[in-house]
């Protein structure tokens, strides 16, 4: 029979190796936690030899279990060092790997989803796939698209004002995304990455008319008309005049320093038709909102053909 050390309070102390068996665990992750001073010893031998009571079991298998989350040592070592609280300290250490997790999973979700995109394309499409999708993070930063945005606003717009344009401008990459959505985001990524001939996006002449703080207004106007928008878009009804078109177009009069008159309207629907288009955009950006078979959700793009539709039709019913 074995024999048992004991200690002064006639406590039984065991080696490292007895420790180790009684935890189910190897000598050498015993040996290795003792080092790192998580283990408390209860003795030495005559030899110079660690010994170790219950309380170093109870410590060991409270290591382990945390090490079985999966969190890290300097996690684990907190969580001991704060007895007091060990509820507290290892509900926020839980919590904190938990929120690394789900950022890993949406990083495999992702890269799961290229694959699909790359293995079942035509075999002829799959080296461009692929030279598209290598310009992408897992998950895609929206950094790009950010940029594209703030070079073709109007200089010296106020931050508030281009934050909140850029939050309804700048799709969200899905958590779950479908291969579709991923090729979709890929090409937005290219498309806003691209240098613009000339160094600049071209910009509507309003830009230019209203200045930075008119555009300001004009912005949160259009916001303010899209959401007011948005409803007719999801039950797909024909464009129509209403409290959306005359949000619309009081905010392109505000920036125009004019009123809501009919001449107006026929002026502002001229000007609209002739500005620049960012319609491959905004048909990329509906993409990536949308999963295959869902029905397309409503972007500033799909709401601003909405309204301009609207207000082609005001004017022939005027006439």
């Amino acid at each position: 029979m074995r024999e048992v050390q004991l200690s002064t309070s006639q406590q039984p102390l065991w080696s490292i190796g007895e420790l180790a068996e009684r935890a189910g665990a190897t000598v050498k992750t015993v040996r290795f936690y003792s080092d790192q001073g998580l283990l408390p010893e209860a003795a030495r031998s005559s030899g110079g030899h660690r010994r170790y009571g219950a309380p170093a079991l109870e410590r060991l298998q409270l290591i382990r279990s945390l090490r079985g989350l999966d969190l890290p040592l300097p996690e684990i070592r907190r969580i001991l060092e704060d007895e007091d609280a060990i509820g507290r300290a290892l509900e926020n250490a839980v919590d904190s790997r938990l929120r690394e997790l789900g950022s890993e999973v949406k990083i495999l979700r992702w890269r799961e989803a290229a694959l699909h995109l790359v293995r079942d394309c035509p075999p002829a499409q799959r080296a461009g796939r692929l030279r598209l999708l290598s310009t992408l993070s897992s998950p895609p930063s929206t950094a790009p698209l950010a940029r594209f945005w703030r070079a073709w606003l109007p200089p010296r717009m106020p931050r508030q004002a281009t934050a909140a344009f850029l939050e309804v401008a700048v799709p969200r990459p899905p958590d779950e995304p479908h291969p579709s959505q991923v090729l979709a985001f890929a090409r937005l990524n290219a498309m806003t990455a691209a240098p613009c001939p000339g160094g600049r996006q071209p910009q509507p002449e309003v830009h230019r008319v209203a200045g930075a703080g008119g555009a300001a207004l004009l912005y949160a106007g259009l916001a303010e008309a899209f959401e007011l928008a948005a409803p007719h878009l999801r039950r797909a009804r024909d464009p129509h005049p209403g409290e959306a078109l005359d949000g619309y177009v009081a905010a392109y009069a505000s920036a125009y320093r004019s009123r809501d008159t009919p001449d107006f309207r026929r002026s502002l629907a001229a000007r609209l038709s002739a500005e620049p288009r960012l319609d491959r955009y905004w048909e990329l950006a509906a993409a990536v909102l949308t999963p295959p078979g869902g029905r397309p959700r409503p972007t500033p793009g799909s709401a601003d053909d909405w309204l301009r539709a609207a207000l082609r039709r005001d004017n022939a019913e005027a006439a």
